[in-house]
């Protein structure tokens, strides 16, 4: 089979070279805003990996297209990626010191094989409680306006992290567990 990305995100494509595949990268150009957050978390995630994968593949028929969406659920709120520094650092804040979900949709496609699988995988993780000087530090050093919730794992917000109750991957940005297990059955 030959792959496609349907993302622009450099941790999904970090991920997905982990497990030896060979894929292009094609951002699926989706404007996400235009799906409600009022949804239901994980069907709002699917439906979003859902488009991106179904855009991509109208052009690409013969690549399986893996689509994802990642977002942060604090309290049944969604916590898409932040506007701008301000609502980086109010969703921080509320993150602070709780627990919230971690919940990436996947979408697979392949038109002319006939594929369509799509699944999502949810991880918990617990905050410590953060102060303004760490929020700060975070914002103004790191990128945390392109990571849903304001934060990633893999950089310095691993360090406002007690605990975590799933998959890493997953609250990077893609269940690479699940999905080669997925990979394996089609």
């Amino acid at each position: 089979m030959k792959f496609i990305l349907a993302s622009k995100s450099p941790r999904r494509k970090e991920l997905l070279e982990k497990i030896n595949i060979e894929f292009k990268v094609i951002d699926s150009k989706i404007d996400e805003s235009l799906v409600s957050t009022n949804l239901e978390p994980s069907h709002y995630c699917t439906l979003l990996a859902n488009l991106k994968a179904s855009n991509v593949s109208l052009y690409y028929k013969n690549y399986t297209v893996i689509g994802a969406d990642t977002i942060v659920v604090l309290n049944d709120k969604i916590l898409n990626k932040p506007a701008d520094k301000n609502e980086a650092k109010e969703m921080l804040l509320m993150l602070s010191g709780k627990t919230h979900k971690v919940i990436t949709g996947v979408s697979i496609r392949n038109r002319n094989l006939h594929i369509k699988r799509q699944f999502h995988q949810k991880t918990s993780v617990k905050f410590y409680n953060l102060n303004d000087k760490t929020i700060n530090f975070y914002i103004e050093k790191y990128s945390p306006l392109d990571k849903a919730g304001s934060y990633g794992i893999q950089d310095y917000g691993a360090t406002f992290i007690e605990k975590i109750n799933g998959s890493y991957e997953n609250v990077m940005g893609f269940p690479i567990g699940k999905f080669s297990q997925i990979l394996k059955s089609l």
